[in-house]
């Protein structure tokens, strides 16, 4: 049986060799002498901001790494030179979003998690939270519902730490203004 596993794991190995030299893209030219499309490379600035990943129309688009000089780091998805669909944007100060990006801005699902321990889960809209929504704060309090600009505006429960409510009706920039009537 050992005989047979490894000879399973070889062709697949071989097998993944092949598919992956395939359907890679080919290495991008010098850049100092080619317009650069549908292929991939590594790009430094004079800032020391650096790119690595696919290329076409002489602009960072598909997967991509992009490291900046001040110690920022993105890995996700690129579209027209801009952080577009599905990433992570690791901060130098420890903050870390994950979720979707729309023209260089978070935009659409996704989790912010600060070095403090704070948390949003939820939607983003132009880089803010916005939609539906929970911020959870390092000390065990939460925050749950409607977002706007990054502020609840709208139906929410703002919650204790131990979970009890402190609050629950509709918030305007963060301030309950009224509560609804159980019936």
């Amino acid at each position: 049986m050992n005989s047979l596993t490894y000879f399973i794991s070889v062709l697949s190995t071989i097998f993944t060799l092949v598919v992956s030299n395939v359907w890679a893209l080919p290495n991008c030219p010098y850049k100092g002498t080619a317009y650069w499309t549908n292929c991939q490379g590594t790009y430094t600035n004079a800032n020391g901001n650096k790119y690595v990943g696919e290329w076409q129309n002489d602009k960072w688009h598909g997967q991509g790494i992009r490291n900046l000089a001040n110690g920022d780091k993105y890995v996700g998805e690129f579209k027209n030179g801009k952080k577009h669909g599905q990433g992570t944007y690791t901060y130098i100060n420890g903050n870390k979003y994950a979720g979707e990006f729309k023209n260089d801005k978070r935009h659409g699902q996704g989790i912010l998690t600060y070095a403090n321990g704070d948390k949003y889960v939820g939607g983003f809209r132009k880089r803010k939270a916005y939609g539906q929504g929970t911020f959870t704060f390092a000390s065990g309090k939460k925050w749950t519902g409607e977002w706007d600009n990054n502020k609840l505006n709208g139906p929410a429960i703002k919650y204790n730490k131990d979970g009890s409510i402190y609050q629950e009706g509709f918030f305007k920039d963060d301030k309950l203004l009224y509560t609804q009537k159980k019936n």
